[in-house]
């Protein structure tokens, strides 16, 4: 074994230990074993969220380098989204009438945070350090075009049909709008991994990998388990700080739904990191794997779980935007697929999408 495959078989110790420590804090904490709102118990849990977010991305990158591109960000993707919508079901049947609109902003909170946020971070970085970057449209312009399907059909028809009171699915069309966005992100799976997976591998993919030394199966069936290990901590250490968010969304007289974005932002943080060091390496068709793909799981996976859970238990469940929410995901739609159509941007295309995440959290703040 050469000397590059043995350290990629030793994991750094801090990829195990702080995924393992994240963990064993979260049951404790879950367990009542911590004080409820101590300073401490914040401070650690803040600390812990950030690392295991390292750590994650850490072990996607194994993974990745295993099974390479696109596999490799769409096991994060899919990991985080299954995570995540296993908490927003679980927070549905709990909190009742009360969480009736949290499917609804948290998927629209992960739009904007992706396509404006994360996009707009990862074209600047990547615009500053390489000036013009460049990404395969064959790839790109159908994810979007996937996207806008899918967010149309969950977040803006529901205002409009009229089988139900209010912005509401009735049971049947909640059931088929649940189907359909199982059924069209399972079709953009197989042509990302199958029927023409190399639309969305990155154009330097071929010489990186031949460089790259692979981890054993071993080291990448490792990483795996950790990675999913770090995700629940992620997500759970997110839940756990939620009512100091509340508190201080409260304290300073901030509608709620700034907690629902606080908390979708702090989820997010392993993908979004991981596409910020790939397009610092200027491997943008990476970040757009990442950001694209991690908005359509979650609408492709989310929406059809809660559809379930609310037909089967009898949850409520409001899925259509109000008017200035849906005038701000019509906009970043149509910004996402002028930015990506021509296949090179500039620090411009990042800028924009930053204002409009800008203004999507000032509105939040201030509607």
């Amino acid at each position: 074994m050469s000397s590059d495959a043995r350290a990629i078989e030793r994991l750094p110790p801090s990829t195990w230990i702080v995924p393992a420590v994240a963990c064993a804090w979260l049951t404790a904490k879950l367990a009542g074993l911590l004080p409820a709102a101590a300073s401490v118990v914040v401070i650690v849990s803040t600390i812990l969220l950030f690392a295991a977010v390292f750590a994650s991305v850490h072990h996607a990158e194994v993974i990745a380098l295993k099974v390479g591109e696109p596999f490799g960000t769409l096991v994060l993707a899919l990991a985080v989204t299954v995570i995540e919508g296993s908490l927003i079901v679980s927070v549905m049947f709990s909190g009742g009438a009360e969480s009736s609109e949290l499917a609804r902003d948290t998927v629209f909170a992960t739009v904007m945070i992706v396509c404006n946020g994360v996009l707009g971070l990862s074209l600047l970085v990547g615009g500053l350090r390489h000036r013009v970057v460049s990404f395969k449209p064959e790839g790109t312009t159908p994810a979007v075009a996937v996207l806008a399907t899918l967010a149309t059909l969950t977040l803006v028809l529901p205002q409009f049909t009229l089988a139900s009171d209010g912005p509401t699915y009735s049971s049947s069309q909640l059931a088929f709008a649940g189907i359909v966005s199982l059924l069209l992100y399972a079709v953009f799976i197989f042509v990302q991994t199958v029927r023409h997976r190399g639309y969305f591998l990155p154009e330097d993919a071929g010489a990186e990998e031949e460089h790259a030394t692979p981890p054993t199966l071993r080291a990448a069936l490792l990483s795996l388990g950790l990675l999913l290990v770090g995700l629940v901590a992620v997500v759970g250490l997110a839940k756990v700080l939620a009512p100091t968010i509340e508190g201080a969304v409260d304290s300073a007289d901030m509608p709620r739904a700034v907690v629902g974005i606080a908390i979708a932002m702090m989820v997010l943080l392993p993908e979004s990191m991981s596409a910020l060091r790939a397009a610092r390496r200027g491997r943008l068709q990476t970040s757009m794997n990442l950001g694209l793909g991690s908005a359509l799981a979650t609408i492709g996976l989310t929406i059809p779980a809660v559809a379930v859970a609310s037909i089967a238990l009898g949850l409520p469940l409001t899925l259509g935007l109000p008017p200035t929410e849906m005038v701000l995901l019509g906009l970043t739609l149509l910004l996402t697929a002028m930015t990506v159509l021509p296949g090179r941007a500039t620090i411009l295309q990042g800028a924009v999408h930053l204002v409009v995440f800008a203004v999507f959290l000032f509105l939040a703040m201030v509607p």
